[in-house]
């Protein structure tokens, strides 16, 4: 547990432990850690301070409110991706602004049922995810005896296929519109090469290649690790080609990151998503994101005869059920028949340019 700090032992023969953070600091019971008086003085220590410094909401014992303070203090939340952790934040803090008050103890499931039923299907099951992670935590730390939200079940929501695949017909469209010494076409062909998420996308460089010409990098999102070949010979079923070399070398300027602002700083992912979105409209491309680029990625792949486990390590992808939806759009017709043309495993003119890599 987080901001716990031992000093000597009580008469007991018990540890004594400070609950200490922002220069302040509480002494806790004489109990073991795992003790629920323990942990119920911890939770009400916690929720004496806001996730950013010391002059957050205090609540009374028992609440609500301090076993969400409880949650963000812990490894239970603080261990999320960053960006779970900034989402789930939104939706703890409007869970805090409606409930504080309330009872931990005499929360029931018709309470978050009555909760969720204010929303449209999927805002609920995404306030859900965090009620569930609130109600395991509370229980683990000795918060509660029942979790209230393990008996609610998420909405029914309309199918979806999430973001719309670009197709072959799309990339020629983009390349046609926008010049290869463009930002956009650099950003396109990273993306469409390496399948990154843009997360993923506005971080990579030249500094993450090693020497036997692999790209490597971990996920953002998930932690997950992935290997792409960059000035390694590529595998077949890629379709290697040379658009993405020639892109990185006709770029004006050398920056730490391939994605960068017409000032050379990296752009950020939030702000990359509306420009390329822009750029894919001004080719005539409506309704496709730069994550349609992901799924195109792993449907070549597979019609080209990928495996899962190859496609996994690619993109990264942490199942084979992630696997096939991502590469759900893939022409059968192709991996019926094969495709038209043959590549060699040994091509690597898509890389052609391992003397600028360290540039």
């Amino acid at each position: 547990m987080r901001y716990l700090n031992p000093k000597g032992r009580w008469p007991s023969g018990n540890t004594r432990y400070y609950y200490r953070r922002a220069g302040q600091q509480i002494a806790m019971p004489d109990f073991p850690p795992d003790h629920p008086e323990f942990l119920r003085a911890y939770a009400d220590a916690a929720a004496r301070f806001d996730h950013r410094s010391s002059a957050g909401p205090r609540h009374g014992t028992g609440t609500i409110g301090a076993g969400i303070r409880a949650f963000l203090a812990s490894d239970a939340f603080l261990s999320r991706a960053p960006s779970t952790r900034e989402v789930w934040r939104r939706i703890l803090e409007k869970i805090e602004a409606d409930y504080s008050v309330g009872r931990m103890a005499e929360l029931r499931p018709r309470h978050i049922r009555a909760d969720l039923a204010r929303l449209d299907p999927h805002p609920a099951n995404n306030r859900l995810k965090v009620w569930r992670a609130l109600g395991r935590f509370w229980v683990d730390a000795g918060l509660t005896e029942t979790d209230p939200a393990e008996p609610v079940r998420p909405r029914l929501t309309p199918k979806s296929e999430g973001h719309a695949p670009w197709t072959r017909d799309d990339v020629a469209a983009f390349r046609a519109r926008w010049p290869l010494e463009t930002p956009q076409r650099l950003a396109f062909e990273l993306i469409y090469w390496t399948g990154a998420r843009r997360s993923d996308a506005v971080r990579l460089g030249p500094g993450m290649c090693d020497r036997e010409g692999w790209l490597t990098y971990v996920q953002i999102k998930t932690g997950g690790k992935v290997a792409v070949p960059l000035t390694a010979p590529a595998p077949a079923y890629a379709e290697p080609d040379d658009h993405l070399s020639r892109t990185i070398a006709a770029r004006p300027d050398r920056h730490m990151t391939w994605i960068v602002t017409a000032y050379g700083r990296p752009r950020s992912a939030k702000a990359f998503g509306s420009w390329f979105g822009d750029a894919a409209r001004a080719a005539g491309i409506e309704g496709k994101t730069a994550h349609g680029l992901r799924k195109l990625r792993a449907a070549v792949m597979l019609e080209n005869g990928a495996t899962a486990d190859q496609r996994m390590a690619w993109l990264g992808h942490e199942s084979t059920s992630e696997a096939e939806h991502y590469s759900a759009s893939a022409d059968r017709r192709r991996i019926i028949s094969g495709t038209e043309s043959a590549h060699s495993p040994e091509t690597s003119a898509h890389f052609a340019f391992k003397t600028q890599r360290n540039q």
